[in-house]
């Protein structure tokens, strides 16, 4: 199945948290949009394994997205390293996407550059011919190069390169990330374990305000920001305007 964006993540959640207005807009657009989990996220303080992944369900579902997998990687202890960059590889060259988005390059979470690194180094070596690999049914695999990687934005710290309106998806973005019940506050469903700075109460106050403040930057309500490695190409200077 060929995707056009792929949207890869150390933990479920990641990519609704930091880009879900922008999937809904792109899958609004008739583009094909998959996700893959790397990891169950079974390390988190609130839930387990088994809940993360009833909770990636059935946040697919309120997104709608075209594919979404996950590879199972151990959480907190996931290598960049030849077996995790391989597997990587045969998943670029299974769904054939044109632009991959990733973790950020450096981020608190010591797994969200990991798994950037294998993305990075897995986009490049699934170009080679050199390189085999095969698909479930044991076929050879064609190489496959995407064209750009961009990274969401997940913290404060840094600051996009160029900034999408996702106002008219914002409550749909807000619905999908609540599917999350046991990662995020919620008053529909209470949980006995610690909480966390995500979990209290004053985190979709926050998160709300994220999303303003990158809206106001291009004058819109709400926005999501991203970074890019190398410069930008610009056919239409007018575009920008």
């Amino acid at each position: 199945m060929k995707l056009d964006i792929l949207v890869t993540t150390a933990h479920p959640d990641d990519a609704e948290a930091a880009m879900g207005g922008t999937i809904l807009k792109l899958l609004d657009q008739g583009k094909k949009v998959g996700i893959i989990d790397f990891t169950r996220g079974e390390l988190g303080t609130r839930g387990n394994a088994e809940t993360r992944m009833q909770e990636a369900a059935e946040a697919d579902k309120r997104l709608g997205l075209t594919a979404r997998v996950n590879l199972g990687f151990r959480d907190g202890f996931f290598l960049c390293d030849e077996n995790h960059i391989l597997k990587m590889v045969q998943v670029i060259r299974h769904f054939q996407p044109e632009i991959v988005f990733s973790n950020p390059v450096s981020d608190r979470h010591p797994d969200h550059g990991r798994a950037n690194q294998i993305v990075k180094e897995a986009a490049f070596l699934s170009g080679l011919i050199k390189i085999e690999t095969w698909d479930e049914q044991g076929a050879a695999q064609a190489p496959w190069r995407p064209k750009r990687i961009f990274h969401y934005i997940q913290s404060c710290q840094h600051e996009p390169d160029f900034i999408v309106d996702i106002s008219q998806y914002w409550a749909k973005k807000c619905h999908a990330l609540r599917a999350y019940q046991t990662q995020f506050h919620s008053e529909e469903k209470t949980c006995d374990d610690p909480e966390t700075p995500i979990s209290k109460n004053g985190f979709w106050d926050y998160f709300e305000a994220r999303a303003r403040v990158l809206g106001s930057e291009i004058g819109s309500a709400y926005a999501e920001g991203f970074i890019a490695e190398k410069a930008l190409k610009i056919d239409n200077i007018l575009s920008l305007a």
